[in-house]
């Protein structure tokens, strides 16, 4: 059996707009230091990320611990919305969950978010079988993964996490086969 840990990122800074450089709020730093005491005790094998600043810095406290590389991924970055800020993300994201097709001029579709996650995900997949890997992420990009192998997984749900940061996914894996999912609210169980 293969695990894969997902943790989706702490809190960012809002008022950066760039989304590479975008870095974590001094909340998401603090809040950072569960995704350490959650994954402290798992035997993590090896640990990747999404480019992102975000989603590095909130697992770099814990790859450090564990003296661990932190290797990117490009395909694990969050999708891109288009080429500038949008104010109505709300009405922009529910368009997107009802049709995976939906994208703005110069962004992506879910459809293809879920694509490049998941072949980067089989990839891993194919290369650290039977071991425990961390891979830093973000909501959305989280949420496409999680809906290829549960399609109940929708709107609604993504609603429910969308302010929930960080928050790790635990997906198991038997070859290629997702035998179970199960969500952690770093909230709730590292306090």
């Amino acid at each position: 059996m293969t695990t894969v840990y997902f943790v989706r990122h702490a809190e960012p800074n809002h008022a950066n707009h760039d989304d590479l450089s975008r870095e974590l709020s001094e909340k998401g730093l603090e809040d950072s230091k569960l995704v350490t005491r959650f994954l402290s005790d798992k035997k993590v094998d090896v640990v990747f990320s999404s480019p992102y600043k975000r989603a590095v810095d909130t697992i770099r406290s814990f790859a450090d611990s564990e003296e661990l590389e932190i290797h990117t991924e490009d395909d694990f970055r969050e999708r891109k919305v288009d080429s500038g800020w949008i104010d109505d993300f709300t009405s922009f994201c529910k368009a997107q969950w009802q049709d995976f097709d939906y994208k703005l001029s110069d962004g992506e579709t879910l459809r293809e978010v879920q694509a490049r996650n998941i072949s980067a995900l089989n990839r891993l997949l194919d290369e650290y079988r039977d071991r425990t890997i961390v891979v830093g992420t973000h909501g959305t990009a989280l949420g496409t993964i999680i809906n290829y192998y549960d399609k109940q997984f929708g709107y609604a749900d993504f609603e429910e996490i969308r302010g929930l940061m960080p928050w790790v996914v635990k997906m198991t894996f038997d070859n290629d086969v997702c035998v179970g999912i199960q969500s952690y609210n770093l909230f709730e169980s590292c306090r």
